[in-house]
């Protein structure tokens, strides 16, 4: 046995004769299972992945350049975490019905609206401000910029809503919050297709942000809820006619 140098933690490691120490590139490199489901949910959060695309896994592992065995596994793992279900023999990207959107939103307006309403009640609580202001940085730049409609919008959206939860200082209404998100998500990435919808929420949210910042709490609160409110209906809508043209899709193919 011979011994090397020690490890970055002065701790020595031992190797057979012949035997060379990983490279540390190698020992933090993911597992190709985790790559392909990081990808894979990626691809589903993003809107790359639409609701009415098969998940095959003989397409996905020629799209990922892989076995089929890591996207069995991550698809199974995507299954559990509630973005994908099986409908119609195979397995598909989560569509919640209408119903479902419905009662995700009414938590979703309930979680966003009392991080604003605790600093109301208590004065005690703040906004963490650092925290706000660097997130409305990115909304002017935005503004200046407007970024082109597209699905993936929803995750700048998501990150706005997050921030502005999270710095109201309760953790356990942003963890509960990412969860609606989630579920929610395979909709709302219609909601920024159009110029109109981008431009609006871009505005908003740097209203919402510019009132908390400067303690106008209440009129925070009403912009806040009526922003996630106009969200609501458009996403709801669009929902409903996904749902009509999925529904006349698979009616098609029986």
């Amino acid at each position: 046995m011979t011994k090397t140098p020690t490890t970055s933690k002065g701790e020595e490691q031992t190797l057979n004769e012949g035997e060379r120490p990983a490279a540390p590139h190698m020992q933090r490199e993911k597992p190709r299972r985790e790559e392909v489901y990081l990808a894979l949910r990626a691809a589903l959060m993003d809107g790359t992945l639409t609701p009415w695309e098969r998940l095959a896994e003989v397409r996905l592992a020629e799209r990922f350049e892989t076995s089929r065995t890591p996207i069995r596994e991550a698809l199974a793992r995507l299954q559990s975490d509630g973005l994908v279900e099986k409908r119609d023999g195979g397995l598909y990207p989560y569509v919640p019905s209408a119903q479902q959107l419905i009662g995700l939103y009414e938590v979703r307006v309930t979680l966003e609206l009392q991080g604003i309403r605790r600093a109301i009640d208590d004065p005690t609580i703040h906004h963490d401000r650092a925290s706000v202001e660097a997130e409305l940085e990115k909304w002017y730049r935005w503004r200046d910029d407007r970024p082109e409609p597209d699905a993936g919008f929803v995750s700048m959206d998501e990150g706005f809503h997050l921030a502005l939860l999270s710095s109201s200082g309760n953790p356990a209404l942003t963890d509960v919050l990412v969860t609606v998100n989630r579920q929610i998500r395979p909709v709302r990435m219609y909601d920024y297709l159009t110029v109109d919808r981008i431009e609006a929420t871009v505005n908003e949210h740097i209203d919402i942000a510019e009132k908390v910042l400067s303690n106008r709490l209440k009129p925070a609160f009403e912009a806040l809820h009526e922003h996630v409110g106009a969200s609501r209906d458009v996403a709801i809508e669009r929902a409903t006619r996904a749902l009509s043209a999925l529904t006349f899709s698979i009616g098609q193919r029986t």
